[in-house]
């Protein structure tokens, strides 16, 4: 059963599908871009930047790559493939994924950030929002969790695949680098990460607040398989991630470096560390609207 790229405004309940087209997907996307600019303006709070950029990853996940069952939710997920968001102050592109594949009410959204909400800034299990395995936006530990997660589908004999994201500033905290380690050593080869390499994060241009030098370079080295390709661009995105299951199975963990730009889908916000944290205004708001319209837009 395909997606339905209306999106009504109640709760989703279609299950993902592989044969999901690049044009749905786009669509899709875009009404995400549309929940996330909404979400963040009317709490003015929340992280517009990375969400917009990693917006076309996540929808390739959850609406065509994946095989996971969004209802009824278990926190084990045997038998699905698993996604660990570690870069968790993007919740806002996390949580509208969710929601338009079916975890949980759409009409939902509109909590985000408020008293009491399962929708907090950051993702966290003890509000048992479906969809959500870990707390995450500590930054540096997603990896980790998502290796320990791949050895134990290993070990039980599950077969599906764990995916993980991170953002490229994440890359400073040192725990990256020791599950960087490990996985290799211990052949974790269910494990596909991924690193939105925007090239910003909260105090500018990664460049000049910590330079992360050959990333590939240095994951090749401690023994992953590694790809690049264009995070906002679904026609070299989707052949990645298919190349990358490709190389599952085989002794190695694999890592996808992807680039995007940050406030992707925008143009005020495109490319700039400025938007990492900030909401748009009314006016900024119904420009960004007008630039991510959607054929039948369902907006919450």
């Amino acid at each position: 059963m395909s997606q339905d790229t209306s999106f009504a405004a109640s709760s989703a309940t279609s299950a993902p599908s592989a044969s999901t087209s690049v044009a749905e997907l786009k669509q899709i996307a875009a009404q995400v871009r549309r929940d996330i600019v909404r979400m963040v303006h009317a709490v003015n709070s929340g992280h517009p930047g990375g969400s917009l950029g990693c917006t076309d990853l996540l929808v390739s996940l959850f609406f065509k790559v994946m095989k996971h069952t969004p209802q009824p939710f278990d926190m084990d997920g045997r038998n699905q493939d698993l996604f660990f968001l570690s870069n968790g102050h993007i919740s806002p592109v996390f949580y509208s994924v969710l929601a338009r594949s079916g975890y949980f009410p759409v009409s939902e959204l509109v909590t985000f950030r408020k008293l009491n909400s399962r929708l907090q800034g950051h993702p966290a299990t003890h509000e048992h929002l479906p969809g959500v395995r870990i707390a995450s936006g500590s930054l540096g530990q997603g990896l980790s969790v998502a290796t320990g997660a791949a050895q134990a589908k290993k070990l039980n004999g599950d077969d599906r695949t764990v995916f993980v994201l991170m953002g490229d500033g994440e890359l400073e905290e040192g725990q990256v680098w020791e599950a960087a380690m490990y996985a290799p050593h211990h052949k974790v080869d269910n494990l596909i990460a991924f690193v939105d390499r925007n090239g910003q994060q909260i105090d500018g241009p990664t460049d000049k607040v910590m330079h992360l030098g050959d990333l590939r370079a240095k994951f090749e080295s401690f023994g992953w398989r590694v790809l690049e390709t264009d995070g906002n661009d679904f026609e070299k995105l989707l052949p990645s991630i298919e190349e990358a299951q490709s190389l599952l199975g085989q002794g190695q963990p694999v890592l996808v470096l992807m680039d995007t730009q940050m406030g992707f889908g925008v143009d005020f916000m495109m490319g700039s560390h400025k938007w990492h944290g900030v909401a748009p205004n009314n006016e900024q708001l119904e420009i960004a609207l007008q630039q991510l319209a959607v054929e039948k837009a369902g907006d919450y």
